[in-house]
């Protein structure tokens, strides 16, 4: 039995416990005699393709449609008769409308396969006790993987140890920034986004170590469990082909009724058999519209073509038609609404809220009205800066980071600032660091300039304001600390959606030497008296793309409903959702726990009525696909994750 299929709720189980059931050693991993014996009986890490059609079936399949095999019967009686103009008028229709039907599901087909071969990966993995760079299709269920920032991962694991170790889960759960990992038992009903102590395959590690145990390889992963539903999902009709259909029956019975009712008035008068026969076939073969599958089938490979150029693959010619009836429109937030890239939209420094503009990586923007970059402000925006791990560089037309989103977040906003991390550097080197720790919740830089050191940190506002026993004014000069308006504004910007970091500083008092040991009493006690200054507030949030706010005021005005189906944390989801006009401020928004307490029944209405469902898993977006077109809707589905894969 393979061992993988006997729980899924690997996040609920003790690190011991998971070891014991899967017979692996965490120190040493699985004997290479062993993961021979595990490959041969689970296979290969890789997701199981859906079984293609032949070059031959899908070529057959384009005869398929009932007004095409009228067409063809009719050519075939034509040749018959010998009428071999008509009759090669005919076949000639019906080939071109094969071929163009046949070329286009070929090249989308090849279009798709190479992007699922594209999809390669590495890992380290012990065995034996030593250390093995593999390929991602060796793994198998047992085998401990160590991670490193940059890693992809290869497979799903339960993690059983994690240093700073950070994740991009974006793809997988619609998350748009960092997660931490750890190694801590979970409650058995936590949702998939909310398991830190799991790293699933496909996803991408950008700080930290770690290690973790193969718990699922192949079709029993999350991302092999979203391609199963793919796959077992039927192929649905399209408004055009269902009223196609139907126009060819109805045609079908007219014709037929008009040929017999010809051939019967023509035997009642006398005329011979095989003339009316010929001419009820005559009849039916006039009758037909031949010309109509050929220009449908014309129109829409234009549709397809004009598709491609904007880069989106069709692989059935219907589809385009069905976009254009199109009543809901269901969309995923990261990447699709979003940019899926952290900006900084808002600073608060000595006492003052400033707005900044911009999105995205690029440093273009300005910070409120083309504000003075002094005092706090400017101290704000140099902690942000030093205490990063990024790196922000410019690769041809377009600007990347590596590292943390939130962090290149921070020195895109300091580059608006005019202040660049790699001249900071320079003046102000780093000396030591206190790394990120998801139960410290900061982190902290220690750097000198001119033989005066100074240490900046940034996390969480719960962990730094407390600590801090003075604040900078506008002006950049100490004073008591104010805690109550700081807790306002920090309140305000979380109300809109915002992830908000506290930024902080502690220097050298009195000629004194600022080491590590000073700056790590803040661990100690979080109301200590070490003479840590409060700088300000950072407020980032993946910004909405400007023309995705085009794009669904657009579908409003043609009369088509746009949904925000995301995994994301519901205060986010709301606020992008009103950014860019799919709700109100205040509107109701269902998590996936809500929807998981609803039947069939009761969510009918609700699919309808609410346009918001954050922290939604994948079946659950199926669901809601489904509730909605059994209400007789048009559904497309749309988003950039694995987890918005449909048909």
């Amino acid at each position: 039995m393979n061992p993988t299929q006997r729980t899924t709720e690997w996040h609920h189980r003790p690190v011991d416990e998971v070891a014991a059931q899967l017979k692996t050693a965490l120190d040493a991993g699985l004997s290479d005699d062993e993961a021979v014996a595990r490959r041969a009986l689970h296979g290969e890490n890789r997701i199981t393709p859906k079984p293609g059609k032949g070059p031959l079936l899908r070529f057959a399949l384009q005869f398929s449609q009932p007004l095409v095999v009228v067409l063809v019967i009719a050519g075939a009686v034509t040749a018959l008769l010998g009428e071999w103009v008509d009759s090669g008028v005919i076949f000639g229709v019906t080939l071109i409308n094969a071929l163009i039907g046949f070329i286009q599901e070929g090249r989308a087909e090849n279009a798709l396969a190479a992007l699922a071969r594209s999809v390669t990966s590495e890992a380290t993995v012990l065995r034996s006790g030593a250390k093995r760079r593999l390929p991602s299709p060796a793994l198998v269920p047992g085998d401990v993987v160590l991670l490193a920032a940059g890693d992809k991962v290869p497979a799903d694991l339960r993690l059983f140890r994690a240093k700073e170790l950070q994740a991009i889960e974006s793809a997988l759960t619609g998350e748009s920034t960092a997660v931490s990992k750890h190694g801590e038992v979970l409650p058995e009903d936590t949702l998939l986004a909310d398991r830190g102590n799991m790293a699933y395959a496909g996803t991408v590690m950008i700080s930290g170590q770690g290690a973790g145990v193969v718990v699922a390889t192949g079709d029993t992963t999350q991302t092999g469990r979203i391609s199963r539903l793919i796959a077992e999902a039927p192929d649905l009709s399209t408004p055009l082909t269902v009223k196609m259909a139907v126009f060819s029956n109805w045609l079908l019975i007219v014709i037929g009724l008009l040929a017999l009712f010809t051939f019967a008035i023509g035997l009642w008068r006398g005329e011979s058999v095989f003339e009316m026969f010929m001419a009820a076939v005559a009849l039916a073969v006039g009758a037909i519209p031949e010309g109509l599958p050929a220009a449908m089938t014309i129109t829409l490979a234009i549709g397809v073509s004009r598709m491609a150029k904007r880069r989106a693959i069709i692989r059935k010619l219907p589809a385009v038609e069905t976009l254009g009836s199109t009543t809901v429109i269901c969309s995923d937030k990261t990447g699709t609404l979003t940019e899926n890239q952290m900006s900084v939209c808002a600073l608060y420094a000595g006492g003052v809220r400033y707005p900044v503009s911009g999105s995205g990586y690029a440093p273009s923007g300005k910070i409120g009205e083309n504000a003075p970059v002094i005092g706090a402000l400017r101290e704000c925006l140099l902690a942000g800066a030093l205490c990063n791990d990024a790196a922000l560089h410019k690769v041809g037309k377009h600007w990347e980071i590596t590292g943390d989103p939130t962090e290149g977040a921070l020195l895109v906003a300091a580059r608006k600032g005019g202040l660049d991390e790699n001249t900071l550097l320079k003046l102000f080197p780093r000396r030591d660091e206190i790394p990120f720790d998801s139960t410290r919740q900061y982190m902290g830089t220690l750097h000198e300039i001119e033989g005066v050191r100074i240490a900046y940190f940034k996390g969480a506002i719960e962990q730094l304001l407390p600590r801090s026993t003075s604040m900078l004014d506008a002006a950049g000069k100490a004073q008591p600390i104010d805690r109550r308006p700081i807790e306002k504004v920090a309140g305000e910007m979380a109300g809109e959606g915002l992830r908000v970091l506290a930024v902080a500083r502690l220097m050298a008092v009195s000629g004194d030497v600022l080491e590590r040991e000073q700056v790590e009493q803040l661990e100690e006690n979080a109301n200590i008296d070490c003479g840590l200054q409060f700088i300000g507030l950072v407020g980032m949030l993946d910004p909405p793309r400007p023309k995705a706010i085009a794009a669904v005021k657009t579908c409003h005005t043609a009369g088509i409903v746009v949904k925000m189906i995301t995994g994301d944390h519901a205060v986010t989801a709301l606020s992008i959702a009103t950014r860019v006009g799919i709700a109100k401020v205040g509107d109701r928004v269902l998590t996936g726990r809500d929807l998981a307490a609803l039947d069939d029944n009761a969510l009918l209405p609700v699919a309808q009525a609410v346009h918001v469902f954050a922290r939604v898993e994948p079946e659950q977006k199926l669901r809601l696909v489904r509730a909605l077109q059994a209400d007789g809707e048009v559904v497309a589905m749309t988003g950039d994750g694995v987890n918005d894969a449909r048909r």
